[in-house]
């Protein structure tokens, strides 16, 4: 059986015993959750152990190969133009979404009083009040982190990457041995990474449906029903992004059969909607993109790294209808002008604050502040915040996934999803 039928039945097993978990709880005497947490740690950990040397060996590789004939600049170019028009339009539906449906208000009312808040909006404020709120300067000045190691130690990806990329680029100005030298060691480092991925991806079925059931199970249904509203307009606007936007720049920009790449990349978005991460997806998003969808190492080892450390449209999209959700439950009026400050800080600060923990959480409270409301309306949106995550962490994978396939069909190269 293929590997996204085997994940997709996970999906489906996790739900039902998650559901089923306080009753198995109560009837065997034993608590199911921690044995979940257990497993989907691990398959967690397995992941997030070769992210660095995968990162590392692939944009190294993949950026020495490049041709020192200005490709490398043209590539970046692109690159950064796709990042930014993509998030802006996901940005904006998500804007209109709100605006068309107001999941804020209730028989017109604000609905800050029907609502209430659903968690301990004191620990929402220390969780992200003590965390960076990633200014633009914060951006650059972790770009060139003082120490490698711990950059590498401590998860700072886009120092990291940055690193790599000199690292690459200066491969490629060697001459004779110790050009073949370098270049074989991180062409094998890559291969043996990649091997690596393979082997835990085997147990993604297990992973998955840890950690799927361990949602449910905690979570339960209840706590959707108050914010339905709020809920089903993230994954409509979502959804617009992902099935609508993404497959016509496939179909007309790359000439790719959109229903192929989804094949293609099916593993890929299955793991980022149950583990939430896209720089933990990462080795899964460079197997599907090189072996499935047949983009170049050259093009797929810079696209994807820095994608999933700053291309975040459904992250752009969520802050910019949750920011406007918890306006419209505290009855305050938006301006043309508000909205757009909105759009901009929703687009800035889903680069700025990519590799903080509770990226989401801190870029809202950065946009909550910026339109004069108290940081306890977060308190909203937490209930149904983890599986938004699931939905937009996917999203991100996604688009990550087609600008790749997009920029290597600019540069000439011939995919296997080419309609």
């Amino acid at each position: 059986m293929k590997l996204h039928w085997q994940i997709l039945i996970a999906l489906a097993l996790a739900v039902i015993v998650g559901s089923l978990t306080t009753s198995i709880n109560a009837g065997f005497g034993f608590n199911l959750i921690p044995i979940f947490e257990f497993f989907g740690a691990l398959f967690l950990n397995a992941l997030k152990m070769i992210i660095v040397p995968l990162i590392v060996s692939s944009i190294i590789v993949g950026i020495a190969s490049i041709e020192q004939d200005g490709s490398f600049a043209r590539m970046g170019g692109k690159t950064l133009l796709y990042y930014v028009a993509t998030s802006a339009i996901a940005i904006t539906i998500g804007l209109v979404m709100v605006m068309i449906f107001q999941p804020g208000l209730i028989d017109g009312m604000p609905a800050k009083e029907a609502l209430g808040l659903h968690a301990d909006t004191a620990a929402v404020t220390e969780r992200v009040g003590d965390a960076s709120t990633g200014d633009i300067a914060g951006i650059f000045l972790r770009m060139i982190p003082p120490n490698i190691i711990h950059a590498a130690a401590q998860g700072q990806m886009l120092g990291l990457i940055f690193f790599s990329l000199l690292f690459g680029y200066f491969i490629a100005q060697l001459k004779g041995e110790h050009n073949s030298t370098m270049r074989s060691f991180f062409e094998g480092m890559f291969e043996v990474m990649m091997k690596m991925t393979d082997l835990i991806m085997r147990f993604a079925p297990i992973g998955v449906f840890a950690l799927v059931a361990k949602i449910v199970a905690t979570s339960g249904i209840d706590v959707f029903i108050p914010l339905a509203k709020f809920f089903f307009v993230v994954l409509a606007a979502l959804a617009a992004q992902m099935f609508i936007v993404m497959p016509i720049l496939l179909k007309v920009i790359a000439r790719v059969r959109p229903i192929k790449h989804f094949q293609a990349m099916s593993p890929a978005l299955l793991t980022a909607f149950s583990t939430s991460s896209s720089s933990a997806t990462l080795p899964v998003t460079l197997d599907c993109v090189q072996d499935r969808a047949g983009v170049s190492n050259k093009t797929s080892s810079f696209v994807l790294p820095l994608g999933a450390t700053i291309n975040m449209d459904g992250t752009a999209l969520y802050e910019c209808v949750a920011a406007l959700f918890i306006a419209q439950a505290y009855g305050l009026e938006l301006g043309f002008v508000q909205q757009f400050t909105v759009v901009i800080l929703a687009l800035m600060t889903s680069i700025g604050v990519a590799g903080i923990p509770a990226a989401s959480l801190v870029a809202i409270t950065i946009i909550l502040a910026a339109m004069g409301l108290p940081l306890e309306g977060i308190g909203l949106i937490l209930a149904v915040d983890r599986v938004l995550d699931m939905c937009r962490t996917a999203v991100n994978v996604f688009s990550d996934s087609c600008g790749a396939v997009i920029i290597a069909r600019s540069e000439g190269e011939q995919t296997r999803l080419v309609s």
